[in-house]
């Protein structure tokens, strides 16, 4: 059988750990935070310590060597426990990932060690007010200034932006041609944004939804960076993945991790919410027996439970083509774990809090506020819509329609 499909020893000992690591902090710990205004910075911390933060980032730099199939145990098992890290999508997965594999050298020293173990965090910013899911709208420029990159730009729903140390923006330069004539046209670039940059400031988003992670809409005013700060360096790489010609691949190899991560968000989401659901089914009890052992209650979480295991199968597969180098394939496995998580987990959701009837809605059980928070994994960081638009015409071939 398939490796994707089987996990390893390691693995399962792996998701043994982080649960542990999880059932210590549990979702009273993250409600608690929330409602404080603060970071769940202990459990971060603790993560970090074990080696769970940078478990897919190389070894040379302090990491574990592992890939996105590592990291999205991590997440799925915390977010089981209540407890997950949406940090763990961005600074990671999606910032770790890019610096590692298009960084230059001296950007690979300065971030990978300090992400595999804690001491710092970095954002990302890619949505922008008037762009939404066409990141071929992007208006954040960068322009030369002799050695300098001088951005500007707005984004929106910005995560974390607060405690990271640099925001890594998604910005376009113009194409000049070896004449020195604009085309007019504009082409992506990554640039790592120190967060107390001058020019860089960002408002917080007032948003229903209550997390530890506060969103943030973010300006950029003239914001000069040293030369430096473009990822890959330069107008070209030895390996050709210098940070002008290769931002598009970049911008994509740092999309497919974030979307097998949000799908391991959603996945944990639903198993928690699940998970809690089975037990009040089976010690509820109305008449002579358990609520569990009706049908009609049973049924539907039983649907739900394969749900969320048929996912976890995207999943897998989806990380298994990318940590082995198959940006394609998981391109298309990425998107479809996404989906197929996200909606696992609405419906996961939805039948745990009916379970529990009146109780799904008190403080007590926990489970209320999960009505808002599972439906963030249909939303972001691409609609359910754009990716049946992906499948539709990248898998079926049928025509586009925008």
């Amino acid at each position: 059988m398939s490796s994707a499909t089987i996990e390893t020893q390691e693995h399962k000992a792996l998701r043994t750990a982080v649960a542990a690591l999880g059932q210590k902090y549990g979702r009273e710990y993250l409600a608690r935070v929330a409602r404080e205004g603060g970071h769940p910075d202990e459990l971060w911390a603790d993560a970090a310590k074990l080696g769970y933060l940078g478990v897919n980032l190389p070894e040379e730099y302090g990491g574990g060597g592992g890939g996105i199939a590592e990291l999205s145990i991590v997440l799925e098992e915390l977010g089981a426990a209540g407890c997950p890290l949406l940090m763990m999508v961005v600074s990671p997965a999606i910032c770790g990932t890019v610096i590692s594999r298009f960084g230059t050298e001296a950007q690979k020293r300065a971030w990978l060690p300090a992400l595999a173990d804690g001491s710092r965090t970095m954002a990302f910013g890619i949505t922008e007010p008037d762009a939404g899911s066409n990141s071929h709208r992007i208006t954040t420029t960068a322009r030369r200034d002799g050695d300098e990159w001088v951005l500007n730009g707005r984004k929106v729903f910005i995560s974390g932006v607060d405690i990271a140390d640099a925001t890594l923006i998604v910005g376009r330069t113009e194409i000049v041609s070896d004449q020195g004539v604009k085309s007019g046209r504009l082409k992506p670039c990554l640039f790592i944004v120190p967060r107390e940059a001058p020019g860089f400031s960002r408002s917080v988003i007032d948003m229903e939804l209550q997390a530890a992670e506060k969103q943030f809409e973010l300006t950029l005013d003239e914001v000069r960076l040293p030369a430096e700060a473009l990822v890959g360096g330069g107008t070209s790489h030895a390996e050709g993945v210098g940070g002008e010609d290769a931002g598009l691949l970049q911008l994509f190899a740092g999309l497919n991790p974030e979307r097998i991560m949000t799908a391991a968000f959603a996945i944990g989401m639903g198993r928690y919410a699940l998970a809690k659901a089975v037990d009040y089914a089976k010690t509820r009890q109305v008449w002579k027996d358990p609520i569990g052992a009706h049908q009609a209650v049973a049924h539907p979480l039983a649907a739900a439970h394969i749900e969320l295991e048929l996912a976890r199968l995207m999943m897998q597969k989806a990380a298994h083509l990318y940590d082995a180098g198959d940006d394609m394939g998981a391109g298309e496995a990425a998107n479809m774990a996404k989906y197929a998580a996200a909606e696992a987990c609405v419906r996961a959701v939805d039948q745990s809090v009916h379970t529990l009837g009146g109780n799904g809605l008190t403080r007590e059980y926990g489970l209320a506020s999960l009505i808002t928070a599972s439906r963030v994994a249909r939303i972001a960081p691409v609609s359910r819509e754009m990716i049946l638009n992906f499948v539709s015409h990248q898998t079926l071939g049928l025509p586009k329609s925008y």
